[in-house]
């Protein structure tokens, strides 16, 4: 049995206010205007007064209009025929395919039991040096991309999504300009991955409590293909506008404001979407790449800084490529040791002589002679810069490895470069040929 409620007792923004009991946290309401039903979830309980965000927007209700609660938290269809398919932030269609009330599920569940999941030890490739031999992506990490306005997140997202080897990708828009909605349609058209992709698209001027559910959405998704034995990569961008949009709703609900004034449970709020993140035993998993973007490029602002302590963590964009010295995979270990024996050889000297450049750089810029020896470095880097870092580039693991044998062969001598001997001997002759 429904229950129905006929007075409204205030409304502020696009959240409205009703005295009801037994309701429950996210539950599901319809909101019946002269103008159509639109749907709300409760977003705060105060003794009787239960407060709701509509879905579209306040705009044509009034006190005296009828809010209907259904009894249960926002279900979202699951299973094969979500494949292809593009949705908004409440898991309407876009795409003008027909809607889909297949296998429901209940979105914003529970994570997962530590008990049922397993140690991640699989790589996750992607095609992109800067990632797969520097920063290995693991199955079931949970990892955000920082990254400022300007910079080719989305770009860099896009290209993941066609190239990582899973098998069902998630993208879940939050305040996408059209353009970029566009960019992430148009590029898995083109290389044939829409057919594998799942798209629930937020965009700028779209009710702010869609942004909201968004990663909820696209998470319970996942979570049910997971469960059948797939591999599901979920992408989000950005999380920084989901957490203004809970900046937004806390505002409208006089909630006392935290730093820069966000609410106090910023924290929560985010570490329990990036816990969906798990490698089910006997299963499949679930890994999360989420854009993080910096105002100010700010690490210490309360969104990135939040973050850095739920997740594993980060690639750091910064000037249109991944940047070696603020990316970090602390899983990376699980598996660079399982893929090719020179792969950490490769990651450690590289980088090493990459600080080397850097410095080297530095003196240069402040007139310092430089020696034959800073020559050297000024050559590699600048070829690891072109060949490596580039977001261009595009190769497998093992060539990768192989190209980063041939630039140390092109710019060092081999005692140069602090490598062990067996391994100079088994891969240095080759890279020289």
């Amino acid at each position: 049995m429904y229950k129905v409620y006929t007075h409204i007792v205030s409304i502020a923004g696009d959240v409205i206010t009703v005295e009801a009991e037994g309701i429950g946290y996210s539950e599901i309401a319809h909101v019946a205007t002269r103008r159509g039903t639109s749907l709300a979830q409760v977003i705060r309980i105060d003794g009787k007064k239960v407060s709701l965000e509509v879905f579209a927007g306040s705009k044509g209700v009034s006190t005296g209009d009828r809010v209907r609660f259904l009894g249960h938290a926002m279900r979202i269809a699951s299973g094969d025929n979500l494949l292809g398919r593009i949705f908004n932030g409440s898991g309407s269609p876009l795409d003008k395919g027909p809607e889909l009330w297949d296998n429901p599920v209940e979105i914003a569940g529970p994570p997962v039991n530590p008990a049922k999941r397993i140690i991640p030890a699989k790589m996750i490739r992607t095609g992109i040096p800067m990632i797969d031999v520097f920063n290995s992506l693991v199955e079931s990490q949970k990892l955000p991309i920082f990254s400022i306005a300007g910079e080719p997140y989305n770009e860099l997202l896009a290209r993941i999504a066609i190239q990582a080897e899973v098998d069902i990708i998630i993208l879940g828009g939050m305040g996408l300009k059209h353009d970029d909605y566009l960019l992430f349609r148009n590029t898995l058209e083109e290389y044939g991955a829409i057919s594998r992709s799942i798209f629930f698209i937020h965009t700028a001027s779209d009710p702010i409590v869609e942004c909201l559910l968004v990663p909820d959405i696209g998470l319970a998704v996942a979570e049910q293909f997971a469960l059948r034995g797939k591999r599901v990569l979920v992408l989000l961008s950005d999380m920084t506008n989901f957490c203004d949009a809970l900046k937004e709703v806390s505002i409208t609900m006089e909630q006392v404001p935290s730093n820069r004034g966000y609410p106090g449970d910023l924290y929560s709020q985010m570490a329990v979407r990036y816990e969906k993140a798990v490698d089910f035993e006997g299963a499949g998993s679930i890994t999360i790449l989420a854009v993080t973007t910096m105002p100010g490029d700010d690490v210490t602002h309360p969104v990135p800084d939040n973050t850095g302590y739920i997740t594993e963590g980060q690639f750091y964009l910064k000037g249109g490529s991944i940047e070696p010295f603020g990316s970090l995979s602390r899983l990376r270990q699980q598996v660079n040791g399982k893929t090719r024996d020179d792969h950490r050889t490769i990651m450690n000297t590289m980088i090493q002589l990459f600080a080397s450049y850097r410095e080297t750089r530095e003196k240069l810029a402040m007139g310092f002679q430089m020696s034959a020896w800073d020559k050297k470095l000024l050559h590699y880097g600048k070829i690891f810069e072109d060949k490596i870092m580039s977001l261009k580039v595009n190769i497998p693991l093992e060539k990768a490895l192989d190209l980063g044998w041939q630039i140390l062969a092109e710019s060092f001598l081999p005692e140069e470069t602090g490598i062990k001997k067996s391994m100079v001997e088994k891969y240095w002759a080759k890279s020289s040929r």
